[in-house]
């Protein structure tokens, strides 16, 4: 066994990443204060090649040192847009038919792994600021709130992980095969 040189992984360019088709998920990031959360989150938005990640509220917004650190480069692939009002962007989406998701533990959420996300629909999932979580007033206009099932002391996970749990086993359950 050996470990594959980066020009064998056949990468996608930039220029070529833009013009493929992407999943038909996006990420809304609510509040998210760490630079290196959000360079994280575009740097696995990217590998999964979704649609769209919209920034919210104070989240930071590309360029940025901090966020380049980590995204590595994906702020340049992924398609981002920041929005000041996230109730004013989750309005817009209900009202074009998008499955709108929160990862938050709430008094009725499902755990992903039981979950069975609706066909035929776009798909978009919130991600929370990370000590106050999803903001209560995005929360009223989510289909669906859903947690990562947990075993230890803790009771969350790092933003930026949650998101590479959420896509995977998102896409997994999904009908796009890139």
């Amino acid at each position: 066994m050996r470990k594959l040189k980066t020009d064998e992984l056949n990468r996608l360019s930039v220029d070529d990443y833009k013009q493929t088709e992407k999943w038909p998920m996006v990420l809304i990031l609510d509040n998210i204060r760490s630079l290196n959360n959000i360079g994280s989150i575009f740097r696995t938005a990217d590998a999964f090649r979704i649609e769209k990640i919209y920034l919210t509220g104070f989240t930071a917004t590309p360029p940025h040192k901090d966020i380049h650190k980590t995204a590595l480069g994906a702020t340049e692939s992924v398609c981002w847009e920041y929005r000041k009002n996230i109730v004013n962007l989750l309005t817009e989406l209900k009202n074009i038919n998008y499955y709108i998701m929160a990862a938050e533990q709430t008094d009725k959420s499902q755990m992903l792994d039981t979950f069975h996300p609706p066909e035929n629909r776009k798909w978009a999932l919130i991600l929370g600021n990370e000590v106050k979580g999803v903001s209560d007033d995005a929360l009223k206009y989510c289909d669906i709130a859903l947690e990562i099932p947990q075993f230890g002391t803790k009771h969350s996970f790092n933003v930026s992980v949650s998101a590479g749990i959420f896509l995977w086993d998102l896409f997994l359950k999904s009908e796009f095969k890139p």
